[in-house]
């Protein structure tokens, strides 16, 4: 490979300003909320919410990293300003190779366009050309199995029909660094097996892979490495077990310490 996937952040800080946030009773709700990120004053006195802090990163070919944090340590956001999505206040983000944002796999779906047009407007939403999508059309028509029912409107699909159709789109290509806000499920019992091999497949063949994720199961199936976020800050980067073990044996602790407490 002449040039191989990398990405990499240096000193990187993200903060978002509550622009309706100078009452003192909004102030004290979010500060006695469990939001994971930090609040402060910056210097207009404005509330804002500190979401990375000074965050410093760098990942290469074969690298398959778990993001592991609480409900707002920072997690989404990282994989954002990854993506490019969210712009860094300070700092500097570096890539090599394409991006391939997996957060959201039904965003852009129009309900009054038929399955097909919106495989097209799916797949150049996810980076791909016109014709990247014209040449996956046949397979990811076979994979959903849903035939005729790609001529009609997406308003009279089932949820699990569209299921079918967005996860077959979010999966046709081969990404090089693949950003995952949890572990892509899809569709009913019958179809689930189905789309587990799809997904691996899937997954292997990108070059580099960040996944956040709150299942101890997935990290360990599938990642290499791991990332501890904690309010907006990184706590430990290693081997994924041993991250892993440092995380959720301190999320054992404050929970025996909650349950004392409350005793």
């Amino acid at each position: 490979m002449d040039n191989p996937a990398e990405l990499s952040l240096e000193h990187v800080s993200v903060s978002f300003p509550l622009y309706q946030g100078g009452s003192r009773s909004l102030k004290k709700s979010l500060l006695f909320r469990s939001s994971g990120g930090r609040v402060a004053n910056d210097v207009n006195q404005r509330i804002v919410v500190r979401a990375l802090r000074d965050v410093s990163l760098q990942f290469s070919v074969g690298d398959r990293v778990a993001l592991v944090g609480s409900n707002g340590a920072g997690k989404t956001t990282l994989l954002r300003v990854m993506a490019g999505i969210y712009e860094p206040e300070a700092g500097i983000v570096r890539s090599r190779g394409r991006i391939s944002p997996i957060f959201d796999i039904g965003l852009g779906i129009d309900p009054e366009l038929n399955g097909l047009d919106n495989i097209r407007l799916r797949g150049r939403i996810l980076g791909l050309s016109a014709q990247e999508i014209e040449q996956r059309i046949p397979e990811i028509v076979e994979f959903t199995e849903l035939g005729e029912y790609l001529q009609l409107p997406i308003r009279t699909y089932s949820s699990g029909m569209l299921t079918r159709m967005t996860f077959a789109v979010a999966t046709c290509f081969a990404p090089e660094v693949l950003l995952m806000d949890e572990w892509i499920l899809a569709g009913d019992k019958d179809f689930m097996a189905k789309a587990e091999a799809r997904i691996a497949s899937f997954v292997s063949q990108a070059s580099i892979l960040v996944l956040a994720s709150h299942s101890r199961e997935i990290c360990q199936r599938w990642c290499n490495r791991a990332v501890w976020m904690d309010e907006g800050e990184v706590r430990a980067v290693g081997d994924v077990e041993d991250v892993l073990r440092s995380y959720y044996g301190t999320v054992a602790l404050h929970s025996r310490a909650q349950k004392q407490g409350s005793t």
